[in-house]
């Protein structure tokens, strides 16, 4: 049986965003797959009785994008967004028991969000709205952008500056128009009703200046309307909320930086009079999120329920609500938590396993069992026939040693028909962040590498997340030993690979590779600029350029969050940790990979390294992908991350190979 090769992207299937019927006894969950024909993504809504008694089945019908399954609060329907009608995704509403899906929406941009009222007759949801005054159809006669914010633009999106996000409501029966709830230059979003249905806490910043600092807040307003008022205010921003059933609180994900990267999110609670804010998860030191975010703190009962990022996992967690216990794992062992739902006591989550693509499992009591790591019994098997006809390897995880004795954890996963004996190229994969983690989840990207012939090595070097905040800060500028990023990360990926040399017999050292995406592609930029022990290397959407990034990304400047510094401040540093000043140093034969939409990183970034690289006629080569954006590698065109794998396994054929 042969590895996973580029082409089985078209065949990829999982399950996603699991949500309970309010009884507990019924699970609604997404199907997600690629439409090789017309290189598309599609979902459909599925369901499953949680106790197993009758097989799931799809609920949503048609060949297009069917997403955000909510249940209504007695259970007799399901809301979703669809983009049936056009190619906007719209709110939709049908009957549990099946028929005909009664069409809610018809905006000009995406609904998302959806929220259902307590009693069932009202839907909120975010949509953008444009600015009717950038209507106009032919370029040449557009009005220009008038911008006087820093967030204006936002990688996936394009611009924002004429299309802020706003709540709406709609009654659920279709019998009027949605309303617009808030307005003006902000970006509202993450609609939470209150139980008695009477206000709506969400998300937004809308102080003065609130561009300068990427804080934001919770904010109540009036479900029929009014000036929304400020909840909570300074010291930290919130990602989500979510009203406790009796009214008394709100729970919140609360990340306390505000240029002061990176910071562990954090729960807590918020009284809805005042404004104050308890933590409870202090004593964990765990990031509780994940990137992107997965669900706001989920009550059950005197408890809330939430996820944590955890050395390569990702694990339930519940809190007592009173702050009367720590943090304990209710869903763990050796897997990545990718969604949750809690009703009636249940918990439903989905997950993915080293050689297993998500599923939806049974968590039983949502209070936890004697062994979080047998919870789980499986209620989807959508990815049963990928896995049934290819050889998936299962990383083995390893310790390294860095330079100032910090333990570093690594895994390496063999070669798709490894053979004792003998010695295999190998590639060190870095993340990009830096703060977010590798995970022991499936992960295509391994598996084509594996499937390709390589050895894959791969690490959460400090500027992680997955362990202590302290472990993710040390990458830092400290304006003294080092100026952040390029330090002690670089002396961990050194030391990982040298520790992989040591232990795995079937690891040549004479034949490394080394790729990594954003911040993964700045340390890859770096490495070759600093030893030639790689045989050849693949940078993506990489920071190459701080001086030119702080201006031209969507979100650049907000680098002093690790430098402690703006570019102005302080341009030599800027100089100092750009990869592109080092270029000179650079001979390892460098593939240079970048989206031409990309507004994380601008494509400018690959093409000055590019340029420097020819001129000094090193081996380098550099490849644009038209119309793709930072997110090529997970929510790009298929076609293209099907010909992006075969370039990078070319790429390394050619320089690893004999």
């Amino acid at each position: 049986m042969a590895g996973m090769v580029p082409r089985d992207v078209f065949a990829l299937t999982a399950a996603a965003d699991p949500r309970l019927s309010p009884d507990g006894s019924t699970v609604a969950f997404l199907v997600g797959s690629v439409d090789g024909e017309t290189n598309a993504y599609r979902s459909a809504v599925w369901l499953a009785a949680v106790d197993g008694a009758e097989p799931p089945r799809r609920f949503t019908a048609g060949e297009k994008n069917d997403a955000d399954p909510r249940w209504s609060p007695d259970g007799s329907r399901l809301a979703f967004v669809s983009d049936r009608a056009g190619k906007q995704s719209q709110l939709y509403v049908m009957p549990a028991a099946g028929g005909e899906p009664r069409k809610l929406t018809s905006l000009k941009e995406d609904v998302t969000q959806a929220a259902w009222s307590p009693d069932g007759t009202r839907i909120a949801f975010v949509s953008r709205v444009r600015d009717a005054a950038y209507e106009e159809d032919d370029a040449g006669r557009r009005r220009p952008r008038r911008i006087t914010r820093l967030q204006y633009k936002l990688d996936s999106v394009g611009w924002t500056v004429d299309r802020r996000r706003h709540l709406f409501v709609v009654p659920a029966d279709g019998s009027a128009a949605p309303v617009q709830l808030t307005d003006g230059d902000y970006e509202d979003r993450a609609p939470s009703w209150s139980p008695d249905g009477r206000t709506i806490a969400f998300i937004s910043a809308r102080h003065e200046d609130w561009d300068l600092a990427m804080v934001d807040d919770v904010y109540l307003v009036d479900a029929a309307g009014g000036e929304p008022r400020r909840l909570t205010g300074g010291g930290g921003t919130i990602g989500s909320v979510s009203w406790a059933p009796d009214g008394s609180r709100l729970a919140v994900e609360r990340y306390e930086g505000v240029f002061d990267d990176p910071r562990h999110t954090t729960i807590a609670l918020v009284d809805p009079e005042t404004g104050d804010i308890t933590a409870l998860t202090g004593a964990l030191d765990l990031n509780c999120t994940t990137y992107p975010g997965m669900r706001e703190p989920l009550w059950d009962g005197d408890g809330l329920v939430f996820v944590a990022e955890d050395r390569g996992r990702v694990h339930v967690y519940r809190v007592a609500a009173d702050g009367s216990d720590v943090p304990r794992v209710i869903v763990g062992g050796e897997r990545v938590v990718t969604g949750l739902d809690v009703a009636a006591g249940r918990l439903v989550f989905a997950a993915g396993e080293p050689a297993r693509l998500p599923e939806v499992y049974d968590g039983g009591p949502a209070a936890g069992s004697p062994d979080p790591t047998t919870v789980g019994r499986r209620l989807s098997s959508v990815g049963e026939d990928f896995a049934a006809v290819r050889e998936l390897v299962t990383p083995e995880r390893f310790t390294a040693v860095s330079a100032d004795g910090s333990e570093v954890d690594a895994w390496i996963m063999r070669p798709a028909g490894f053979e004792q004996g003998r010695r295999y190229p190998t590639l060190l994969n870095i993340h990009g962040g830096p703060y977010s983690q590798y995970d022991v989840g499936f992960f295509d990207e391994f598996q084509v590498f594996c499937g390709a012939g390589y050895a894959v090595v791969f690490s959460n070097p400090r500027g992680s997340s997955g362990r202590s905040e302290a472990w993710a800060r040390a990458i830092r500028g400290t304006g003294e030993q080092n100026d952040g990023w390029g330090s002690v990360d670089y002396e961990d990926c050194m030391a990982v690979v040298d520790e992989a040399v040591r232990r795995f017999d079937f690891v040549d050292p004479d034949r490394l590779g080394v790729i990594g995406g954003s911040y993964g592609g700045f340390l890859t930029s770096w490495i070759v600029g600093r030893t030639d022990r790689f045989k050849a290397a693949v940078s993506e959407r990489a920071v190459n350029n701080f001086d030119s990034q702080w201006g031209s990304s969507d979100f650049g400047w907000d680098f002093k969050g690790y430098t402690g510094r703006f570019l102005y401040e302080d341009v030599d540093l800027y100089l100092r940790m750009s990869p592109s000043t080092y270029a000179a140093d650079i001979r390892t034969p460098l593939l240079i990979l970048h989206s031409e939409d990309d507004l994380r990183c601008p494509v400018e970034q690959a093409e000055h390294l590019f340029v420097t690289l020819r001129l000094l006629r090193r081996p380098v080569e550099l490849v644009r992908f038209p119309a793709e954006s930072h997110e090529l590698t997970r929510s790009g065109s298929p076609v293209h991350r099907v010909q992006r794998f075969e370039l990078v396994v070319e790429w390394f054929d050619r320089h690893l190979k004999d």
